[in-house]
């Protein structure tokens, strides 16, 4: 299966991750909604077709009853984009667009961290989160904590992880996506991390390197969350796992919940990659 010309589309699938994952790398984007793992993942729910228009691809889904489209590189001729913009929004507009105004899409910013940061929580603005992992360290010693990379045999545990977390919520959130992505995590080309205590699977985090060969997006994180500072903690181990070159850490958007940006914001990002919305 092959990527139709525009103005066709068709539904994103694994059929078509390497031609898609082609031209997002080259795009060198350091946006993780553009993801071809977040397009997959959230095709459903966002109802995401995809076409390709010269070098670049076009992305179309549909959000709380608006349908909107985005881009990903260059961006294309104004003859296309009027067409585009007749039955929908544009968003994730990262690039200053002549002749259309841009609004700032801040529920959609995603939080850029420091590696080192995330990884050392150093400095008295992470003295809250160091109690709370040290809280964790020493409730469960050395030889009762075991972190295991996600694969095959691991996971098993991590689908129990996501599982109880799910119970624990008494909502479903974002577990159809996640479950899947656990499943498909070697066909993403994820990298993971399961975290036991006492034998027993309590946090698993997930992610992958973005296009711009800087930044690393965690995409899912779950814990149980009975473990005090379990979050902190697994935070602060998946960070250190994640190779050194990557400088940034993307822990992707607030989506405008006020508890979620709270939390987000209490790591201390050093900015965020901005979007805009154009109508």
């Amino acid at each position: 299966m092959t990527l139709p010309l525009y103005p066709n589309f068709i539904s994103v699938s694994l059929d078509l991750q390497a031609e898609v994952q082609n031209i997002i790398l080259k795009s060198a984007s350091p946006l993780s909604a553009l993801s071809f793992a977040n397009l997959h993942l959230f095709r459903e729910k966002y109802g995401f077709k995809v076409a390709k228009l010269n070098d670049s691809l076009i992305v179309k889904g549909s959000s709380n009853g608006e349908n909107f489209f985005s881009v990903i590189g260059k961006i294309p001729p104004n003859k296309f984009l009027t067409e585009l913009l007749k039955n929908a929004y544009w968003k994730n507009v990262m690039d200053t667009v002549e002749n259309y105004t841009q609004t700032e899409d801040r529920d959609n910013f995603e939080y850029l961290y420091l590696h080192t940061d995330l990884a050392n929580l150093e400095g008295k603005n992470f003295q809250k989160k160091r109690n709370l992992v040290n809280a964790f360290l020493k409730e469960f010693s050395p030889e009762e904590r075991e972190q295991k990379i996600l694969n095959d045999e691991t996971k098993k545990s991590a689908l129990q992880v996501l599982e109880k977390w799910r119970q624990n919520r008494g909502s479903e959130g974002d577990y159809k996506s996640a479950k899947e992505a656990i499943e498909l995590h070697e066909k993403l080309n994820f990298f993971g991390m399961v975290f036991f205590v006492r034998g027993v699977p309590v946090g698993y985090c997930q992610g992958e390197p973005l296009a711009d060969s800087k930044s690393f997006a965690i995409h899912f994180e779950h814990a149980i969350d009975e473990y005090k500072g379990v979050y902190q903690y697994i935070n602060q181990q998946f960070a250190r796992s994640i190779p050194p070159e990557f400088e940034f850490i993307n822990r992707e958007q607030d989506l405008g919940d006020e508890g979620l940006r709270q939390a987000k914001m209490t790591y201390r990002p050093i900015g965020f990659v901005k979007t805009h919305i154009v109508r």
